[in-house]
Order: C-alpha cells, then structure tokens, then sequence
C-alpha cells in the first residue's frame, strides 16, 4: 500500500490557518438556538447549539453551519439585538440579519456598514467593544482612538464622543438602573461616564491601589462587568472587586494570569484569560472551581440564558485556538465547537 502523498499547499495553508487561529469574540442569536464567533481573519461562523447539544448530534453538528467573511481584518467585538448580529472590526461595525444568517447562504451581505467619526481619515483603530443601551436604543463602541462613541441604532448616526482615556480602550459595561457606562482601557482607568449628561463622573485609577497592583504585568484594564453598585475589573492589576460608591477594592482574587473577561453570574463570578482554564469565584476571593478549557488562553465567555430556548442553556469559551468550549454546567465542559 502506497505511503499518503504529502500535503497539497492549500492543505498546509488551511492547517495553519487553523493553528493561527484566535476567536476574539462571541454572540447568542435571538432565538438562543445558534452562537456567532469570530476570529482574527475577519471569519463569522454560526454554530447551532440545538443541533450540537441534541442527543443525536455527530461530529459534523459540531461545525459552522455557515461561514462568512464579515470584515477584512479581525473580529474584535460582537453583539445581537432582537433582529441583527453588529460586529465590529477596525473602524467599522456591520449589522446583520439573523434571518438572512439563518438561511445558511455563504456569501452573506451586511444591512449596513459605519464609521465613527475619527480625527483624521488616515486613523483606522480597532473596535474593541460594542454595548448596546436597550433603554435608549443605541449602541456605544470603543477601541483605539480612546473615545467611546455613541450610535442611534434608529437612524444609524453618532449622536456624541466621550473622551477622557489616553489610550486604548479594552472594554465596556453598563449599570442598567442608571444610564451609566463604565469604560476600562490601555491607561490603567476605570471611567464612569453618565449618559443623560455625557460627561465622566468618576475615575478608579486601579493600579495605584498597592493591593490591585501587578507592576510587572502593567496598569491595563482588559474586562470588566458591573452588578448595580458593584464592579468587577482585572487585566495587568489583579482581578479585583469593588465597591463602586466609594470608590473601595473589597476583594482582590488570588489569580495570578491576567484575566480578559469576566461576569457576575448568579452568586459567582466567572473569570478567564491567560491559561487553559474558566475559573469561578466567590465573591469572598474564594475558588470554587477551575474548569479546564482545550484552548491555551482564553479571551470570551459567553452565558446563553436566552428564554427561549432553556434546552441550550450553557456556557460558551473562546480564545487562542479555533476551538469554542462548551459548558453544558459550568462545572464540566462537555465537547468543543470548532471552525
């Protein structure tokens, strides 16, 4: 029997593009049925959770039902509405029909395309964060210009600019009670910006707090999440919690890795970043479980708790590899998703 020939160049070219691969970003569909990711080659690929998750499910049903290219460079960012999936890349955000996603056609259009308004038609930043603010029917997106800029999803324009970061910004959240937004970025600032006002009413400058800080890992914020008056920040400083009315860390967690996201889930908070791992917290500093992932760092969770379909509740994890992780309790992860 003849030895199998060696591998044709798009063979070894898909094979590391596969080995290259970095899924910087995660979104539910409506329904609660599919998950969108998105990776460093500007690549959507929809994965359906039902299909993955049935007790008939194959190998294949772990694959992308579909497979588009959304943006010439990387995904960064991603969100869903009732109706579209926007994402982000550099110096742009698309949106998408989930309707026409759905309809599993490769070559998929975007409903529209946007700029925010840059400084100089020469900058091009990434995006690295889109959060929408239901109440006022807008989406704010942030990345590389330092600035946070506000779109009315309704007519598709840019109402304002926040600025007050001097560099990067990694990530934002909102305080639902409150048209509040907090932004966390490059300069080592937590900023709290009020949106009735657009101005900035309070600054956490987490590396100057001696327990938060990890000089040898820098001053960035990578992730943060906020529960009514409680946020939860980390990145280059230790993953801390904090009281966000008087300004005061009440918990810094004994995790060394920098963290790139993190959410409060219940009574825990779910953490992930350098290191093949999600870990949960309590909120006393405790460890509850570190629940091994197949990827070597990890840059997204996801949490599918859509009404919708209770049947695909699970946890979602992405990162430094062509692998989504899927976590059917948030103790155990239950197969790999891949591109």
């Amino acid at each position: 029997m003849d030895a199998p020939g060696p591998l044709g160049q798009v063979e070894v070219f898909q094979a590391l593009r596969q080995l290259h691969m970095t899924i910087f970003s995660q979104s539910i569909s409506p329904c609660g049925k599919f998950l969108a990711a998105g990776n460093n080659y500007g690549q959507i690929a929809i994965f359906s959770l039902s299909a993955a998750l049935s007790s008939e499910a194959k190998e294949e049903s772990k694959k992308p039902v579909v497979t588009f290219q959304a943006h010439d460079g990387a995904v960064y960012s991603m969100t869903s509405t009732d109706r579209h999936l926007l994402s982000a890349g550099d110096g742009e955000v698309k949106a998408w029909l989930w309707a026409d996603i759905l309809k599993k056609v490769k070559g998929c259009k975007e409903l529209w395309r946007r700029q925010p308004p840059y400084r100089t038609s020469l900058e091009v930043p990434e995006i690295n964060a889109l959060l929408l603010v239901p109440k006022e029917n807008a989406l704010i997106l942030a990345g590389g210009d330092c600035q946070l800029h506000t779109m009315d999803l309704e007519t598709g324009t840019f109402t304002r600019a926040l600025r007050g970061h001097t560099d990067y910004i990694h990530c934002l959240a909102l305080r639902e009670r409150s048209p509040e937004v907090l932004s966390g970025g490059e300069d080592g600032a937590v900023r709290l910006w009020d949106l009735r006002t657009a101005k900035e009413v309070q600054t956490i400058e987490v590396y100057k707090h001696e327990e938060c800080s990890r000089p040898q890992n820098g001053r960035w914020i990578g992730c943060l999440a906020t529960d009514s008056d409680w946020m939860v920040c980390g990145g280059g400083p230790a993953l801390t919690l904090w009281h966000l009315r008087s300004s005061t860390p009440t918990t810094v967690f004994p995790m060394w890795a920098p963290q790139r996201h993190v959410t409060f889930y219940q009574d825990l908070i779910l953490s992930a970043g350098q290191g093949p791992c999600a870990n949960h917290w309590q909120l006393s500093g405790e460890l509850k479980a570190q629940v091994p992932s197949s990827s070597p760092g990890l840059l997204s969770l996801s949490l599918n708790q859509q009404p919708a379909a209770p049947e695909c509740k699970v946890l979602t994890a992405a990162g430094n590899s062509c692998r989504v992780d899927v976590f059917t309790n948030l103790g155990y992860r239950a197969f790999s998703l891949s591109f």
